[in-house]
This record gives structure tokens, sequence and C-alpha cells, in this order.
């Protein structure tokens, strides 16, 4: 709160011209979080906040605009070499050495500019990472596709490691979406630029979140599905097995 009422003067409390206090910090910063935490409108929190509808909503725009300006740079940044070894660490662990995500923006694959690292697959090495994708993207050798109609055992094994990782990468988007319910309906009320504004900062307070609680090194564990009884069907392709872990 300090850090957004230092960079916007906005979120200072003021007097105006007769004297009288206006609203706090607090009341400008909690506005805009129950809207991107709730998917609540701006009529459902001024009975919380005692604002008005205009008032909350140029509050949520000054505070997207704000968290983007100060923590944009620290929070959308690309990998860092560390972060690039738990990825290849965590890849290689379900058999895919050298895999370092699923692909679905690829400018930096157009530019040529992917990280340099080199590992081993059946004897032969090779010094460049790769994704893995969809059936849609182009048939370049940095993109690992899915087996479309397995038929032989070791198809259909590599088929399903291949599309429970790349289903990891996007149940992020439905984490996202859980913690931050603007992103699923309440984002339609706002223009183009504003969307952008509002995408962004729940992506980088998301990302602050997990930075903050996630435990990088522990050993990840998947436990029984309480729906059906089952549990997660995560693969060892490096073992040469089908056994569930």
């Amino acid at each position: 709160m300090i850090v957004v009422c230092n960079h916007n003067s906005y979120f200072v409390q003021k007097k105006d011209v007769f004297g009288a206090i206006g609203l706090i910090p607090q009341q400008k910063i909690i506005a805009p979080l129950r809207m991107l935490t709730y998917e609540v409108s701006a009529d459902q929190v001024d009975e919380i906040t005692r604002m008005g509808k205009s008032t909350i909503l140029e509050s949520l725009l000054r505070f997207c605009r704000a968290i983007e300006s100060i923590y944009i740079v620290e929070c959308l940044r690309k990998p860092t070499n560390i972060d690039l070894q738990r990825l290849l660490k965590k890849a290689e662990m379900r058999g895919f050495p050298g895999m370092i995500g699923s692909i679905d923006l690829f400018n930096d694959v157009l530019q040529g500019n992917a990280p340099k690292i080199t590992y081993c697959v059946n004897r032969h090495m090779y010094n460049g990472p790769y994704y893995l994708a969809y059936d849609i993207y182009p048939r370049w050798s940095t993109f690992i596709k899915t087996v479309t109609r397995p038929r032989s055992a070791k198809e259909k094994h590599f088929a399903s490691c291949q599309e429970g990782c790349r289903k990891d990468v996007e149940r992020c988007f439905g984490i996202l979406q859980a913690h931050w319910a603007i992103v699923r309906g309440a984002t339609r009320l706002f223009d183009a630029e504003s969307l952008q504004s509002i995408m962004t900062t729940c992506i980088i307070l998301h990302n602050m979140i997990v930075e903050e609680e996630y435990d990088h090194d522990v050993v990840d564990e998947y436990e029984l599905d309480t729906m059906n009884n089952s549990r997660t069907r995560i693969y060892c392709a490096h073992d040469g097995t089908e056994e569930s872990v």
C-alpha cells in the first residue's frame, strides 16, 4: 500500500477546497482488489467502501497502472538461469530433457532468442531447447507435438506424457482465473486498453503470490482425486514403465 501511494499521489488522503478530509488509501486500494478478486461490479463495491461508482472505476484503473509501472520489470521478467535450470529439472523428471515449457506465444522463437542449453536423448547430443505444442503450430524442430492417433504402446505412452505436461501449463490459466475472478467475465465491461492493464496486473499479482508462497525445491506429490478416487495420471517416461506416480 505504501509503495502504491508513493508512486501515485491519487491514493494519498487529501483535503478538498473546503477542508473536508477525503478518502483514505485503504478505500481506494481495497475497492480495486475486491473487483479483481471477486468479479464484482462497482455498484457492489460501493456499499462496502463507501465510494461512488466513478471513483471506484478510476481507482481500479489507476491501481492497475501503478502495479504495472512498479512491478512489471521484476514480476514479468524472462526466466533467469536459476529459473531455467529448475524448469529443465522438472521437465527431465517428466521424461522431456531439454524442454522448457508449453508453447503459446513464440516471439522469441521467431527471433531466434532461445536459451543455450545442451542435453542428451537416445545417445545424441542436442544444443537447443524445445517446447511442447499443439498440431496447429509449424513443423519446426523447436516444437514437439503429440501423436495424433497413437497405435503402439510406445506412441500411446509418449502421447500421454506430452499431453499431461502440456495440460499442466494450461491449468495455470485456470488457477489465475480462480485467484482473480475478474478475468472470467467482468473484463467484458472495459475497453481494450483497460483490459490489457487489468490482465497484466492480475498476472503480476499472481506471480508475486507464487514467488512468496510456493516452495520450488519441494518434491511434487500427486494425491488421490476425491472426485473419482483415482491417482492423477502422471508418467515417468525415462524409466521404461507406465506406472503412475
